[in-house]
């Protein structure tokens, strides 16, 4: 780490001048304890990505063991974002539709960890795109701008759920538009997958990574939105009695 500059020395408006050396004096001292802390700092942070590395990869086999028993669960991951209060939000019926076919969901973080991580959605053959693998990676350059990339999901003739969002309409000055959340109620949730710059994209990338990916069953397992409202439970979507039934017999 690079020593930190120099703290501007208080000017002599007292004419103390005695006074004035004692004080720089000190705030020499400072500056070398200042950057001591600072470089320990550094260290610390290096340390504690080698600790992430080295349990990521003791994670790994958990996870992919995970994997495993979600697969036999139907809808499991439609239910979990489905309950999660924010990505419930974003969920077209259609959308809702397609990720009835989605069978797996990994975060894979770069080996670095700190220059980004991608997000595969594996899907079974379903009537709506070709795909069977979705995947989106973000990037964070040394510049710390951040940047992504994505698969291009290959749609049945028709059956494009993206064509008429407003990500896609290039209308004057909307284009790249920073979006959060809250503008994309009316947009199906696979514009994210083609959205490069939008901060909605960067978020939506973070909740998946740090709120779904480490405990999914946690949402998997809360209350029904309707439930809560006083409303019964979808025919097509169990609820958590019934969901705690399918996990006991997997």
């Amino acid at each position: 780490m690079a020593t930190q500059p120099k703290v501007p020395r208080p000017s002599n408006d007292s004419g103390a001048d005695g006074e004035l050396s004692s004080t720089n004096a000190l705030i020499d001292e400072i500056e070398e304890v200042q950057n001591a802390i600072d470089n320990l700092n550094e260290q610390a942070s290096e340390e504690i990505l080698k600790v992430e590395q080295k349990f990521n990869k003791m994670r790994q086999p958990h996870f992919e063991k995970r994997c495993e028993l979600i697969s036999k669960i139907p809808n499991f991951w439609l239910t979990t974002f489905i309950n999660h209060p924010q990505l419930s939000d974003l969920l077209t019926s259609n959308d809702e539709s397609v990720l009835k076919h989605l069978k797996k969901v990994e975060v894979q973080e770069f080996e670095d960890i700190k220059s980004g991580f991608r997000i595969n959605f594996h899907f079974e053959k379903n009537e709506w795109f070709k795909n069977s693998v979705l995947t989106k990676e973000f990037h964070l350059g040394d510049s710390g701008e951040p940047s992504s990339t994505y698969t291009k999901i290959d749609w049945y003739p028709g059956k494009d759920l993206t064509s008429n969002s407003s990500n896609s309409k290039k209308n004057g000055g909307e284009q790249g538009k920073k979006r959060s959340f809250e503008d994309q109620t009316q947009d199906s949730f696979f514009c994210w997958f083609t959205d490069e710059s939008s901060v909605f994209g960067d978020e939506l990338g973070e909740v998946i990574k740090d709120d779904i990916w480490p405990n999914p069953l946690q949402y998997y397992l809360s209350p029904d939105l309707d439930e809560e409202n006083g409303k019964s439970c979808s025919s097509e979507l169990p609820c958590k009695s019934v969901l705690t039934k399918l996990i006991l017999m997997v």
